[in-house]
């Protein structure tokens, strides 16, 4: 009974800590964990009981907001229509990007290597279930795969973000979905409308 509550207790400790540490890092990769402490309300000792080094609190942040992201594409795909599940997955994608996570200036570039190598295939998984549902409904190209609408959005990954730049990707964004809707764009080598003269 003890050992079942002092484990509950843990895991409740490490969720407050990862909500304070997202909030925190998403203001400012550089935020100390003595604050990240004291916002999730437990001592310094609890905290690197759970997170030895800066990097492991970091990359547990990202993998947990990453598994967040791939995990709602099916729960969209279950709520909404295929486009609109598609349209308001990409909006997370979007503030995903916008959050640094701390990690160019906790994380070496290897390791970064390796975080990015261990999720690509998830996310890639998670947008092609949302395109083949859209597919399926007739409303984007078929020539369109999930890797290379990853690649479209790559620039919501850019580190000289703005202050506008909220605004500027969200436009960005509506731009790659115009390119994805089916009849929006002709087939390569086809013509639009009737030809001159005709």
């Amino acid at each position: 009974m003890a050992g079942t509550r002092q484990r509950s207790d843990a895991a409740h400790n490490r969720a407050r800590i990862l909500a304070a540490a997202r909030e925190a890092l998403a203001g400012s990769g550089d935020a100390a964990l003595n604050s990240i402490a004291k916002n999730a309300g437990v001592g310094q000792g609890t905290l690197y009981r759970h997170f030895p080094t800066r990097e492991a609190l970091v990359m547990a942040v990202y993998r947990q907001d990453v598994g967040e992201l791939v995990d709602a594409a099916p729960a969209l795909l279950a709520e909404h229509r295929p486009w609109e599940a598609l349209r308001r997955w990409l909006d997370r994608l979007a503030a995903f990007g916008r959050v640094k996570h701390g990690l160019p200036g906790v994380l070496q570039a290897a390791t970064r290597a390796d975080l990015s190598n261990e999720n690509y295939g998830p996310v890639v998984g998670a947008i092609e279930q949302l395109l083949q549902a859209c597919r399926k409904a007739e409303l984007v190209r078929a020539d369109v795969e999930a890797e290379e609408l990853l690649m479209l959005v790559g620039f919501l990954w850019r580190d000289d973000q703005g202050a506008d730049w909220e605004q500027r990707s969200g436009r960005m964004l509506e731009v790659v979905l115009d390119g994805l809707r089916l009849g929006r764009r002709p087939a390569h080598g086809s013509e639009v409308g009737p030809r001159p003269g005709s």
